[in-house]
């Protein structure tokens, strides 16, 4: 049997060996640069691509037959060449010369549209037809990405040095994935191989490699091809050139308004085809540079598809300077084409080809011939029939659908064997061979590389080193995570704490148990296994000036698309149950500035919090609270510089519709239902999750809330209504509108104490932690506070290019301009309103805003305020 086995493997191996044994190989030159590294080689017969190395040289290997091979780089002209493979190698070895651009007859004149227009319009109407042409295609994407560190802060050094990450260390990333597109939105990638020293997905290209340019936008980035594309960009054409039978028009892409998220460069586009022939762009994101560069070859003589590309990025981020580089080449393409939209045509720009346009308008409605028809024999079509065409096309589909709302759907996944795969198969895979640097960079051990592929696999590895030392007893003090068992974990929090007027310095200790469930036999509405989380937390908080522990238990458990959260205890609580105040923002102006705005009382209380998610697009919540309430008063003066001394007002918000806020104990009961509503919402699918789509729908809420007297000893007794609005918009090219609303109003108003009044975000301190959109500025905490009706508006607009960001200097480092309104009218408001203009993304993180307060048209106060980048989302009550 052994004897058997040894026989069939050999056997095995040689037909291997055999199938493979030959192929193509060689150097390719420029006529006037010398060797072209990542050169394209693309096989017309297997649909393989592969590339050359630095030193321009490739190999291929092919199993023995006849096959056109095409050699392409960016600049130059293709070269095609027939070659009969047999059992051995076939050198060649070329020289590709300088692509020749020729003008055409069309000549620019002064005050006429540059025909690159007319080209790019003509390619933008034909846009839409190339993402619907496929219907599905598959093919093996090998992608290699190298990066370094080349500077970082000297005091992140010692740090960087200890994990061996030096400023020579290269991290080198190889991939294999199996790609499948099916139309209309649903891409899959599987990785099959892999092999890395290391972690380099913070400045991944992927979504660069697996978008596409016909697409508006790819990776938010403006596409030339984008319906809009020429409220972003300016058009040039440079010539033209032939390119084995095709003809290529080269056009120049240049942003009306540099910075973030437009492309610069060059484009190449395939006349009559109006398809990608190449490109060579570039772009910015948060700092960081893309450079990106695509060929494109017809597949199967079908469709115009990427077979390689090649991407730069580089950027420095709080002192850490990077760059890297990665090569991803396509092979072994599979397409499908849509039975429906096999076509040919014609494409008329009515804005140019006037007389032509006019012409089929008149044939054709004489006729009577629709638009089909026309296409089917191959006839003119103009620009606006063409979108008129695949616009009704797609909204055919789109009701057909079984999730219409769904605007994309996308899978990856790890094979199990992707780490293990040997040396004679990255042989096989690799374009071009590993260059001395990139197999130095291999050489080095890397830690992080197997805890990133044990993360990957779906190990629950643990990535605490204390973890799997178990308890420290620095951890009372540092807080730390422990593993009990593979579904249960066991955390410490970091202490913290505060400082008010009521409290002095107080102390909040927090330990929690969290326990996970999957059952994979049951799935839920995304198909993925049903999982449930239990968390129990006892959270203790001690005031030192009251010399009193006082504390809460939280049991917060998620199943389904449900939450029931439950808690009770002694503790203390804003008069504003949002928080307006940060609790170390109120340390900072009270110890430093003299200023306690953190208005607070205590209550003894349970309360219970449901939330359902209906469906995707609606969620039920419900809130019920008993409470015995009682009135705090300041016992410390606290402060850090004398002039401050007994500056602390009393803790007792000020309001104009009641002439006092302090109160007696009281009990009482409460309860309220609520129901978000986001009707037209989109979503985006990733490993069978359900992501929403930013702005694809506004938020609508509807709130009922009743103090219930009589239940339970309680003394409260009112009702509220309210209604709620919350949106974003794309104003073209220049910006983004928020808009939020609410408007309520109290009624059968019995009883209700200060606590019971509807609040707003208001803020008296410099800095902004709360919703840019939905929060004042300057306006007092409590007020303007009401238990009547009431109604507040926000709107807040982002600007792309308005006073500073007119240069493109300042553009580039990311900063953006805001101005925003904001209003409030109750019965003592007098039309209070806000108006205010920001800075935002000042070293990319920080925003400045000045504001100015008005009440009935007259002039109030003013007071500038500093705050968390608009772009960034940080939870501060977390």
């Amino acid at each position: 049997m052994k004897l058997m086995k040894i026989v069939f493997t050999v056997l095995l191996l040689y037909t291997l060996i055999s199938s493979y044994a030959g192929g193509i190989r060689g150097v390719i030159k420029g006529e006037d640069t010398g060797a072209l590294a990542y050169a394209t080689i693309f096989v017309k017969q297997t649909g393989t691509g592969s590339a050359t190395d630095l030193d321009g040289r490739y190999e291929v290997l092919l199993a023995p037959g006849r096959y056109d091979v095409l050699f392409q780089y960016l600049g130059y002209a293709a070269v095609t060449r027939v070659v009969d493979v047999g059992s051995d190698f076939i050198e060649i070895n070329l020289t590709l010369k300088q692509q020749v651009v020729v003008l055409r007859d069309v000549i620019v004149r002064a005050g006429k549209e540059d025909p690159a227009y007319t080209i790019m319009r003509k390619a933008i109407a034909k846009a839409k037809y190339h993402t619907q042409q496929i219907d599905a295609y598959s093919a093996k994407v090998y992608i290699k990405g190298k990066g370094q560190l080349t500077d970082y802060p000297w005091l992140a050094k010692k740090a960087l040095e200890k994990e061996g990450i030096t400023k020579d260390r290269v991290f080198i990333s190889e991939s294999v994935s199996e790609i499948k597109y099916t139309r209309p939105n649903k891409f899959e990638e599987k990785v099959i191989a892999v092999y890395t020293n290391g972690d380099n997905k913070g400045s991944s290209p992927n979504s660069f490699i697996f978008g596409s340019f016909y697409q508006p936008e790819i990776a938010e980035v403006v596409s030339p091809l984008s319906p809009k594309s020429f409220s972003y960009y300016r058009f040039e054409y440079l010539g033209s050139f032939r390119d084995r039978d095709y003809e290529i028009s080269k056009i120049r892409v240049t942003p009306r308004s540099q910075g973030d998220n437009v492309f610069e460069g060059l484009i190449y586009i395939v006349e009559d085809w109006w398809s990608i022939h190449s490109l060579d762009m570039k772009t910015t994101k948060m700092g960081i540079n893309f450079k990106i560069n695509q060929l494109y070859t017809p597949i199967e003589d079908k469709a115009w598809l990427p077979v390689s590309q090649q991407f730069k990025v580089d950027g420095k981020v709080f002192g850490f300077e990077f760059e890297g580089q990665y090569l991803a080449t396509m092979k072994d393409y599979s397409i499908t084409l849509n039975p429906d939209l096999q076509l040919e045509m014609t494409v008329i720009d009515e804005k140019i080809e006037k007389e032509e346009a006019k012409k089929i308008e008149q044939t054709f409605s004489k006729k009577g011939q629709d638009l089909q028809e026309r296409l089917k024999e191959g006839k003119e079509v103009t620009r606006k029939e063409l979108k008129q065409l695949i616009k009704e096309y797609e909204k055919q589909e789109t009701s057909e659908q079984e999730q219409p709302e769904v605007i994309s759907e996308s899978k990856y996944s790890i094979d199990s064997l992707a780490y293990k795969k040997d040396s004679t198969y990255w042989v096989e895979m690799r374009p071009t061979p590993l260059t001395t640097e990139e197999q130095r960079g291999y050489n080095i051990d890397d830690s992080l590389t197997q805890v990133q592929r044990k993360k990957d696999e779906g190990d629950t590895l643990r990535n605490s080193s204390k973890s799997k030392k178990g308890f420290q007893p620095w951890d009372v003090l540092t807080g730390d995570t422990y593993g009990i068992g593979k579904t249960a974990d066991f955390r410490i929090h970091t202490p913290y704490g505060g400082f008010n007027s009521v409290e002095g310095f107080n102390l909040i200790y927090r330990v929690s148990f969290y326990k996970r469930w999957v059952k994979r036999d049951s799935l839920n509405k995304d198909k993925r296994p049903q999982t449930s989380r239990l968390e129990i937390s006892p959270i203790a908080r001690y005031a030192f000036s009251r010399s009193k522990f006082t504390g809460k238990l939280r049991v917060d458990y998620r199943f389904k698309n449900k939450r029931l959260t439950v808690e009770g205890g002694q503790y203390v609580e804003q008069f504003n149950s949002a928080g307006p105040i940060h609790p170390l923002v109120n340390t900072f102006t009270s110890l430093f500035l003299g200023d306690s705005y953190m208005k607070i009382y205590e209550r003894n209380f349970v309360d219970l919090n449901y939330t359902q998610r209906i469906d995707d697009k609606y969620t039920f919540r419900t809130n019920w609270t008993w409470a015995r309430r009682s009135e705090l008063f300041n016992n410390s003066s606290f402060t850090l510089f004398k002039s401050n001394k007994d500056q602390y007002t009393l803790n007792e918000p000020i309001n104009l519709e009641v002439p006092n806020t302090n109160f007696n104990p009281n009990r009482a009961f409460l309860g309220s239902v609520s129901l978000d509503a986001r009707p037209w919402q989109k979503y985006r699918i990733r490993n069978g999750r359900k992501m929403r789509v930013d702005g694809s729908s506004p938020l609508l809420t509807f709130n009922y809330r009743k103090g219930i007297k009589g239940v339970a000893e309680s003394e409260v007794g009112f009702d509220q209504i309210e209604i709620g609005f919350k949106d974003s918009y794309k104003i073209g090219i220049r910006g983004k509108l928020d808009l939020a609303w609410q408007a309520g109003k109290f009624f059968n108003t019995e009883n209700l104490y200060f606590m019971d009044y509807k609040h707003f975000l208001g803020n008296l301190t410099p800095f902004i932690t709360t919703d840019p959109v939905g929060s004042y500025r300057l306006l007092d905490y409590y007020k303007h506070s009401t238990a009547n009706e009431y109604f507040s508006a926000n709107a807040h607009y982002h600007f792309r290019k308005f006073l500073v960001t007119r240069f493109p200097l300042v553009r580039v480092t990311g900063i953006t301009e805001n101005i925003f309104v904001n209003y409030l009218a109750t019965s003592t408001s007098k039309n209070y309103t806000e108006v205010g203009y920001g800075i935002d993304g000042i070293l990319r993180i920080f925003r400045l805003e000045a504001a100015a307060a008005f009440q009935n048209g007259q002039y109030l106060n003013y007071g500038f305020r500093v705050g968390i980048a608009t772009s960034i989302t940080v939870n501060f009550n977390d």
